[in-house]
């Protein structure tokens, strides 16, 4: 009876930790949708010409940036950054969790994602769902010391970070597989099922509000495994060494643009704004928000990426652009993350390959998991992705390699997986200013 018991008290506890993770993930989630609704106003879209309102959207960028930046380096430092590292830091340093998890930098990072998400900067958000998910689990901790006594503290805040993870793509094992593959970089079966409860059920709430279960649409093509096999390694290898080019872009631009962004904000922020909204008026939109609309209209047929040069030379500058429109958002510190951007850019080149053998659909899906595992080197996390935003379990042979051979690529190219070197950056000392001349 009193075993009965303890089991029924650490369910309770982990339902409500998930449906409370849930609930702070909505807000985003939110945000996310209305970005979308507003991308879709732009003429890549629309199919309708520039207006004035849609100007006005495309110019968002280089109005509201410098104002983030003005902000993170000032009165909302603690809300700056991914969400991810900080999290990661939380979990390895119980000591830092106070200063960089709690409401202030939860409430600071979802303002400054979300002006930047409604901005249509090309922005992701798993960094501050994660971040949110442990902040949750830190709160209830710290509220009620007893709450889930069997997990310590760096396993509590993992597998709650990856239910922030579940509850902003409604997708549950994803949560599971990114405690495992990230966070603790083991299969713990001590971890495995707490992370499934508050993952389902964080997952369960974001479903309810509206996160619909295939986010982008379902793949409808079912070629034969060889084939899957065939397309799956020139696109891995290929969309793996583009991924990795992203995440080391990415780790240069953080390193380099830390002081200028302190020291210089507004001027900053205004070049960075200014080369976004740039971004989007030459592909007409294509190159806005975290991808997933520009990815839906591609399932299901659409050639959004089409808006200022025709077929291949339009797919070569939107794969330009969704590149390094991320890079220059991220690497300024806006808080946001880099698995739908990833996504996005592997699903142009691919789509792009394999419309010359007239296997577009397929070339686009192997595209998405190989693009992620690149830029991430996670391939488990790429996959289970891919099979949930696109509802393709059809393609699972072609996903694994591309994705595998994705990810083994990445690594020849980056020594540290992208999440990991961004933490040690934020754990690193503002660098000295440079003496005058």
């Amino acid at each position: 009876m009193t075993q009965l018991k303890a089991l029924i008290r650490r369910l309770l506890q982990l339902g409500i930790l998930g449906l409370f993770v849930g609930l702070l993930c909505w807000p985003f989630n939110l945000l996310d949708r209305w970005g979308d609704q507003l991308l879709e106003l732009l003429p890549a879209f629309s199919g309708t010409p520039w207006r004035p309102l849609t100007l006005l959207l495309a110019l968002a960028p280089l109005l509201v940036l410098p104002l983030l930046l003005v902000l993170q380096s000032r009165s909302f430092s603690r809300g700056k950054g991914s969400g991810i590292p900080q999290a990661m830091t939380s979990i390895e340093h119980p000591d830092q969790a106070g200063s960089l998890l709690g409401l202030l930098p939860t409430v600071q990072r979802l303002l400054l994602w979300g002006l930047a998400t409604l901005s249509l900067m090309p922005l992701g958000r798993e960094g501050p769902v994660v971040q949110v998910g442990a902040t949750a689990a830190y709160w209830l901790r710290r509220r009620f010391p007893g709450w889930l006594r069997e997990l310590n503290h760096a396993d509590l805040l993992a597998v709650a970070g990856g239910a922030g993870l579940a509850g902003g793509f409604n997708t549950p094992l994803l949560g599971v597989v990114f405690v495992a593959e990230e966070f603790m970089g083991t299969f713990s079966v001590g971890l495995i099922w707490p992370a499934l409860v508050i993952g389902a059920l964080a997952a369960a709430f974001s479903s309810v509000v509206g996160e619909p279960e295939f986010a982008l649409g379902m793949v409808g093509v079912a070629p034969p495994e060889l084939s899957q096999l065939a397309w799956a390694l020139p696109i891995g290898a290929l969309a793996g060494g583009l991924g990795a080019l992203f995440a080391r872009l990415l780790l240069d631009a953080t390193r380099r643009w830390r002081r200028i962004v302190q020291q210089q904000p507004l001027r900053f922020g205004l070049l960075l704004g200014s080369v976004l909204s740039v971004f989007l008026l030459i592909s007409g939109g294509a190159a806005g928000c975290d991808g997933e609309l520009l990815m839906t209209h591609m399932i299901e047929g659409g050639s959004p990426t089409n808006f200022l040069l025709p077929g291949l030379l339009g797919d070569l500058l939107t794969l330009v652009l969704r590149v390094v429109g991320p890079i220059l958002a991220l690497g300024a510190g806006i808080p946001g993350g880099l698995i739908d951007p990833s996504f996005t850019f592997g699903a142009v080149l691919g789509h792009s390959l394999g419309d010359t053998a007239m296997a577009a659909q397929l070339g686009l899906t192997l595209g998405m998991v190989a693009g992620l595992a690149g830029a991430t080197q996670l391939p488990v996390l790429a996959v289970l992705f891919g099979v949930r935003m696109a509802g393709d379990q059809q393609l699972l042979p072609g996903l694994l390699l591309a994705a595998v051979i994705a990810a083994y690529v990445s690594r020849l190219v980056v020594a540290k997986p992208v999440y990991h070197a961004l933490k040690d950056l934020a754990d690193q000392p503002m660098p000295a200013a440079e003496p005058a001349l």
